[in-house]
């Protein structure tokens, strides 16, 4: 049992590790761009080669083997009337949790404390009047209503991938960076495919779209969703995958991507979920120009808001909304003090790009 208590040091080491990345972001920035890529490329090499996602068939695993295991400590510890069993169970666990959250540290904990994208782009954050967001968001209407007329519509009555199956999105999703990284370097890698997740409804009744699983360096994906929002939601993994792990970040370089992928639905995408987050921060500032801006949308457009919001209608239960609670604590314990609230943060992105771009 010494052997194994001498595991619960990676917990110190750990959290030594994330307070000097923390006091010291020129540190977490080395690690970013010179260490975690090394990481990264070396297991990915390998994760990639199975088509299915190796993160889902962990956390399946790990969640049958814990039940079990807790099951005979319990059976085990009344059978024999003795503690030893409930002993080694607590410091059986305790290493497991230690080697999983050092593990966490260094394949994208430390890369919650880099330098902001905004560092490589060149963006200047600053406060922007509501003109300026209205103006935005008219742009972004138009190219919506735009990129729509390019699509076909499903038996759904909603926008239609070009793929035959979510593989095939998947694969261009992967070369999609291609274009934006010529721009940013930062962004640049050979980095794998994202990977469609089986239990994806599972992941609905969650609210979760997509997961970046850092123990595989695997980017999954929830493909229940409405489709037209599947290659932003891959793309967004993907960057996650690069080492860019604030959310907001990860939704704005979403849509860098996708709106210069060269692909019409990984541009659609891109922009519904820009415009998406650009019109509900309207929506508190300004009901009347909300309403207004809303009656310009293609019927396509709204064809497509009403599948979406019908879609995770249906999701809407207490499983979601505890599921909402740990992700927002999950983001506040990693540097990103506003929780859930940090993926409205991309707003902020956008509307400086927009203004550097007129």
């Amino acid at each position: 049992m010494k052997n194994r208590l001498m595991f619960l040091i990676l917990i110190p080491i750990s959290l030594i590790l994330t307070i000097y990345a923390k006091l010291y972001m020129s540190f977490a920035e080395f690690y970013a761009v010179e260490i975690y890529p090394v990481f990264a490329g070396a297991i990915s090499f390998f994760t990639s080669k199975s088509s299915f996602s190796l993160a889902e068939v962990i956390i399946v695993a790990l969640i049958i083997l814990l039940i079990l295991y807790t099951l005979s400590m319990t059976i085990n510890s009344f059978k024999y009337k003795t503690t030893d069993f409930f002993k080694n169970y607590i410091v059986n666990i305790g290493v497991a949790v230690s080697c999983m959250y050092c593990l966490f540290v260094l394949f994208c904990g430390l890369n919650y404390y880099r330098y902001e994208f905004t560092r490589y782009s060149g963006l200047e954050i600053k406060e922007s009047s509501k003109e300026e967001l209205i103006n935005m968001c008219e742009v972004l209407i138009n190219d919506a209503n735009e990129m729509r007329a390019e699509l076909h519509t499903s038996d759904e009555n909603t926008a239609e991938l070009y793929d035959h199956n979510y593989y095939g999105t998947a694969e261009r999703a992967k070369n999609s960076f291609n274009n934006i990284a010529s721009e940013y370097e930062i962004l640049k890698g050979n980095y794998p495919a994202p990977k469609p997740v089986r239990l994806s409804k599972v992941m609905s009744y969650m609210n979760i779209t997509g997961v970046f699983f850092p123990f595989t360096f695997e980017a999954n994906v929830n493909v229940d969703i409405p489709p037209y929002q599947i290659p932003a939601i891959m793309l967004h993994e993907l960057v996650h995958l690069r080492g860019f792990m604030r959310e907001e970040e990860a939704n704005f370089i979403s849509y860098l991507a996708c709106t210069n992928s060269g692909y019409d639905d990984f541009a659609y995408s891109g922009t519904m979920l820009a415009l998406s987050y650009s019109m509900n921060v309207l929506y508190y500032e300004d009901y009347d120009a909300f309403e207004k801006l809303y009656e310009t949308y293609s019927e396509d457009d709204r064809n497509n808001l009403k599948f979406s919001k019908n879609y995770w209608k249906q999701f809407d239960t207490k499983v979601a909304e505890i599921s909402k609670n740990i992700n927002d604590t999950y983001l506040k314990a990693n540097n990103q003090e506003d929780g859930i609230k940090s993926y409205g943060r991309m707003v902020d992105l956008l509307l400086a790009y927009y203004r550097e771009s007129v």
